[in-house]
C-alpha cells in the first residue's frame, strides 16, 4: 500500500522589504544630488581679497549678511532671503549660539557698504556673544 501524504504548506508572515530599500536608496540618491542645488543667499558683491579657506571639517558658520542697502541677512532658519532687523539678527545669533558654542560667525558685506555699517555687524555680533568674527571675501581674478 501505498500512501500519499499530502504536505501542507504554512501561510508566510514575513513582508519582503526588498523593494523598499530599493526606493529608500533612489530617493536617498536623488536628495543628495538636490540638495546642493537648493542653497539659497542674498546677492552681494564681496570685496576681492587673497584669504584662508576656513576648515571644511569644522561646523558651518553663521553668516551674517550686509548688503549695499543696508540691511541684515543671517543664514539661520526659513527666513535666510529676508532682511531682518538688527534686534532680530542679534537675538537669533544669541540663541544659536547658546545651543552650539563653537560654530564660527562670518560678516559677509558686500563691496558697496559703507565699511561703517559693516563694523556695526561686527559690534552687534560681539555684543551677541560671538567670541570672534570673521570677514568673507571672495578670491582675486587673475
Amino acid at each position: 500500500m501505498n500512501t500519499y501524504q499530502r504536505k501542507r504548506r504554512r501561510p508566510v508572515s514575513e513582508i519582503n522589504v526588498v523593494p523598499y530599500i530599493d526606493v529608500m536608496l533612489v530617493l536617498l540618491i536623488i536628495f543628495m544630488v538636490t540638495a546642493p542645488l537648493v542653497t539659497q543667499g542674498v546677492k552681494v558683491d564681496l570685496p576681492k581679497a587673497e584669504a584662508q579657506a576656513l576648515d571644511e571639517e569644522a561646523k558651518p558658520p553663521l553668516v551674517a549678511t550686509v548688503d549695499a542697502q543696508g540691511q541684515y541677512y543671517l543664514n539661520v532658519g526659513d527666513t535666510q532671503d529676508e532682511a531682518m532687523s538688527a534686534v532680530d539678527l542679534a537675538t537669533l545669533v544669541a540663541t544659536h549660539l547658546q545651543r552650539e558654542p563653537e560654530t564660527p560667525v562670518v560678516v559677509k558685506g558686500d563691496g558697496a557698504v559703507a565699511y561703517s555699517q559693516v563694523v556695526d555687524l561686527m559690534v552687534l555680533l560681539q555684543r551677541a556673544g560671538a567670541p570672534s568674527v570673521g570677514l568673507m571675501t571672495s578670491p582675486p581674478e587673475n
